[in-house]
């Protein structure tokens, strides 16, 4: 079994743009958005993936994702999706992605860090606001129906 082990953060300024090694355009969906489990499909740049994730303990859970061809995924996005699409530019500081979210959920930016266990430890960079891990509002699943965005501060 695949595991994710993350920590999730609001972003309180833009200075990671500066920082940034790589910037990302995301389009993603979700076919299913159960607490037990969701099931996303996403297009990242030139590549798509189905990415399947289990109930959150923590700040981690089990992953499962698989690469598929781009045009399977946007026909599965169009005809399968239960949720709204989710735009957003990922910005790539060293170990932090940086979601910035556009659309409805325009104002919205988030900062994760993906870890080996849930105790290691690791620098918090300066735009860094308050942690939200475990906070449900800010799964990408929730923000598909969420009727306004969650608090930025």
């Amino acid at each position: 079994m695949g595991k994710e082990i993350e920590r999730k953060f609001i972003v309180k300024d833009e200075s990671y743009k500066k920082r940034a090694s790589r910037v990302i355009e995301i389009r993603q969906a979700y076919l299913s958005t159960s607490p037990d489990s969701v099931v996303r499909i996403r297009v990242s740049g030139p590549m798509a993936f189905l990415t399947v994730k289990s109930r959150t303990h923590g700040c981690e859970r089990g992953e499962w994702e698989y690469p598929i061809p781009v045009s399977d995924a946007i026909e599965i996005m169009d005809a399968c999706s239960c949720s709204a699409m989710i735009s957003k530019t990922r910005y790539i500081v060293g170990r932090w992605e940086v979601d910035e979210f556009h659309g409805r959920l325009s104002g919205l930016t988030v900062a994760e860090i993906e870890l080996q266990n849930a105790e290691e430890r690791f620098e918090k960079p300066a735009f860094l606001g308050r942690e939200v891990t475990g906070d449900v509002r800010y799964y990408n699943s929730a923000l598909t129906s969420c009727e306004e965005l969650p608090p930025t501060q």
